[in-house]
């Protein structure tokens, strides 16, 4: 082995650290960037597909690039493309030059998080997959976190635009440490297999999977982009302390994928993702329902513990099936994702003019009430036609 697995995911944990930041990065600043260019919901709503489009580009290329050419090349240029957009952010003198900038930050941002998953699944030991990906998760949990939270305390004394330059800078680390590091080599070096690739498409159970991150990844950036703006409007919070719901939603996200590190090996797959998906239940309801700041912020760290474990065992899911084409299906599948999070931020500012914010929230219990469908459709899927070797005894198709 020419590399060093614990370097590797190291390197894979810083850099979904900064995705994590910018995942939140338009979510926090959206208070300011309507007070600052004069936005109504369904223009401030327009920004996230920007975002989120790039998003979807970053999702696709990374895939067959990872397994044809490898991890350096592609996580440092994502990792530059994010830096500049933040460094955008912080300096566009108007709208129309925020929109590179946001896509910068998507296209850099989407193509580090599928490879980061991709990364860690590739070197994890058999079975392991999902513990992996889950502690990948707390440290995307804790950059998710930490952004509304720090905006929250420093956008007291400072303007958005130090702050932002300043974070932009940080993430100079995560960048130059995955310049030193080797990584694991390509696993097609000599040809990326086209018609395999091509071929996930028509396997029911990773659209299925990919289904259920539809929904997923629309929930979360749908609470976590519109959570700060909710607050403000139908509680009546002031804007700086509406950034601690948004850090209560990641925040929650954070604990769920810690415990689900320590938990995840006491249940099967499925009932750690159907509880989870109880809870995340139960806790759109609270937020569609509160009426004081206490109980959303409480209903808001609620949902992220509900959403926490659903990305790392439906990547697991998919990782097992396809082992040697890692990089391709997380790819789809993020793909997949991102498409929810491209449609959910947008309609939930399109019906938040029309019927208010308080109803649109409605998308999300439906939603989860959909996602616990389909995956109950991709379990039996998945029992009905492995797809490659028959599974180990630890991975989390068997455990189905």
């Amino acid at each position: 082995m020419s590399y060093s697995r614990r370097l590797v995911f190291t390197a894979a944990c810083l850099d979904i650290l900064a995705f994590g930041i910018t995942a939140t990065a338009l979510g926090s600043l959206l208070p300011s960037l309507i007070a600052r260019f004069g936005l109504d919901n369904a223009a401030a709503g327009s920004l996230f597909p920007i975002l989120n489009v790039a998003v979807l580009g970053g999702s696709l290329v990374f895939g067959p690039v990872v397994d044809r050419y490898g991890y350096r090349i592609l996580l440092a240029v994502c990792m530059a493309l994010v830096i500049l957009g933040l460094a955008g952010i912080a300096s566009a003198p108007s709208l129309a030059l925020l929109a590179p900038a946001l896509a910068c930050i998507g296209f850099g941002g989407g193509a580090v998080n599928g490879a980061t998953s991709a990364l860690v699944a590739d070197v994890s030991e058999q079975g392991d997959t999902a513990l992996g990906l889950s502690i990948l998760g707390v440290f995307f949990g804790i950059g998710a976190f930490g952004m509304p939270l720090l905006l929250g305390l420093l956008l007291r004394r400072f303007s958005y635009g130090p702050v932002t330059a300043a974070i932009g800078i940080a993430l100079l680390l995560p960048l130059v440490f995955g310049l030193v590091i080797r990584y694991p080599p390509p696993k097609h070096a000599q040809g990326f297999p086209i018609r395999r690739g091509l071929a996930l498409l028509r396997d029911p159970a990773l659209v299925l999977l990919g289904l259920c991150l539809f929904f997923e990844s629309g929930m979360e950036a749908a609470t976590g982009g519109w959570t700060a703006t909710y607050v403000q409007g139908e509680l009546g919070v002031r804007p700086d302390r509406a950034l601690f719901f948004v850090a209560a939603f990641w925040a929650g996200m954070l604990l769920g994928r810690i415990a689900f590190g320590t938990l995840g090996r006491r249940l099967s797959a499925a009932t750690a993702l159907y509880a989870t998906l109880g809870v995340a239940f139960c806790a759109a309801l609270g937020m569609l329902g509160g009426r004081t700041p206490l109980l959303v912020g409480a209903a808001s760290a609620l949902l992220g513990l509900g959403f926490a474990a659903v990305f790392p065992l439906v990547l697991a899911f998919g990782g097992d099936r396809y082992p040697a084409l890692s990089g391709t299906v997380f790819g789809m599948l993020f793909a997949m994702g991102m498409v929810g999070g491209i449609s959910f931020p947008w309609l939930t500012g399109i019906l938040g003019d029309a019927v208010g914010l308080r109803a649109s929230f409605l998308l999300v219990p439906i939603s989860v009430a959909g996602e616990a469908l389909v995956f109950t459709a991709a379990r039996r899927a998945l029992a009905r036609r492995p797809a490659g070797p028959a599974p180990e005894p630890g991975s989390h198709v068997a455990a189905l």
